[in-house]
C-alpha cells in the first residue's frame, strides 16, 4: 500500500497490529488446545463455540448488557463530576487537601466485595447502592490523576503568568487545566474499565431485576452451561475495551496540542 508521499506503507507500520496479533494467537491456541485434547464443552468450550453461542443468543445477551450499562455509565459520570470537582477544590484550598486526602485513600482500603453487601443492607437492592459502588470504584483514580496534573504544572510558566497579571481564574483555565488534561484522561481510562467491574460486582450482591451480565453469568454457571457463561464473560471484556477505547478517542479529540510525531501510526 502507498501513502501520499509515494512511500510504501506496510501493515507492520500500523501500531495496532501487535495487540490484534496477540489476541488472534491466544484464541488460536485456546481452540487448538480444546480440539487437540478433546476437552468437553461443559468443562472448557472453545472460542468457536463461544462466538457461535453469542451470535445465536445475541438478543438476550444484549438485554443483560444494557442493564449493566445502566449501572456503570451513570456511576462513572457521577464519579467524574465528583472527583474533578473535589480535586479542583483541594488544589485551590490546601486545608481541604490535607483534610480529604487521607479519606480518599481510605476509601480504597475497603474491598468492594465487602462494601457492596453493606450498601445493599443499608439502601436495599435498588439502583442507588449499585451506583455508589461504581462511584467509589472509579473516584480514586480520577481524583488522584487530576490532582497530580494540577500539581505538576510548570512553575516557571506559572510564575510568568503571575508576573504579567494573570488572575487566579485565568491561571486555572489557561495553564493548569490544559496541563492536567493528559493526567485526567489517564485516570479516566483506568476508571472506565473499573466502572464495568464495579457494576458487575454490584449486580452480584443482588438486584430487584433479573437483568445484568453478572446475573446472567450466575444463572448459566449454576446450570453448568459454560458456553453461555463464556459469552457473558466475553461481553464484559468487550464492554470494558469499548469503554476504554471511547475515552481514548475523546482524549485525541480534546487534546490536540501533542507533538505531531506522536500521532503518526
Amino acid at each position: 500500500m502507498t501513502v501520499g508521499n509515494g512511500r510504501k506503507k506496510s501493515i507492520w507500520s500500523w501500531k495496532g497490529w501487535p495487540p490484534v496479533a496477540a489476541v488472534v494467537l491466544f484464541l488460536a491456541a485456546w481452540q487448538g488446545f480444546v480440539v487437540l485434547f478433546q476437552v468437553e464443552k461443559w468443562l472448557l468450550p472453545g472460542p468457536v463455540d463461544v462466538f457461535r453461542d453469542a451470535a445465536g443468543n445475541w438478543q438476550r445477551l444484549w438485554m443483560h448488557t444494557k442493564a449493566t450499562l445502566m449501572i456503570c455509565l451513570p456511576g462513572f459520570a457521577a464519579s467524574v463530576v465528583g472527583a474533578v470537582g473535589l480535586a479542583l477544590l483541594m488544589h485551590r484550598f490546601d486545608t481541604l487537601k490535607r483534610a480529604f486526602a487521607p479519606l480518599i485513600v481510605m476509601s480504597q482500603n475497603v474491598p468492594t466485595i465487602i462494601l457492596a453487601p453493606l450498601l445493599a443492607a443499608w439502601f436495599g437492592y435498588g439502583l442507588f447502592p449499585k451506583l455508589v459502588v461504581v462511584f467509589l470504584v472509579c473516584f480514586f483514580p480520577i481524583a488522584v490523576s487530576m490532582l497530580d496534573g494540577l500539581k505538576e504544572t510548570d512553575p516557571a510558566m506559572k510564575n510568568y503568568m503571575r508576573m504579567i497579571g494573570a488572575s487566579r481564574r485565568q491561571l486555572l483555565f489557561k495553564l493548569e487545566l490544559p496541563h492536567a488534561l493528559p493526567f485526567l484522561f489517564s485516570g479516566l481510562k483506568i476508571s472506565a474499565t473499573y466502572s464495568v467491574l464495579g457494576a458487575v460486582i454490584a449486580e452480584w450482591v443482588g438486584s430487584t431485576k433479573r437483568e445484568g451480565l453478572m446475573l446472567f453469568l450466575n444463572m448459566t454457571l449454576s446450570a453448568f452451561d459454560l458456553d453461555r457463561a463464556m459469552t457473558a464473560i466475553l461481553m464484559i471484556v468487550i464492554v470494558s475495551l469499548a469503554f476504554y477505547g471511547l475515552i481514548g478517542l475523546i482524549e485525541k479529540l480534546v487534546i490536540r496540542w501533542k507533538p505531531a510525531g506522536e500521532e503518526k501510526s
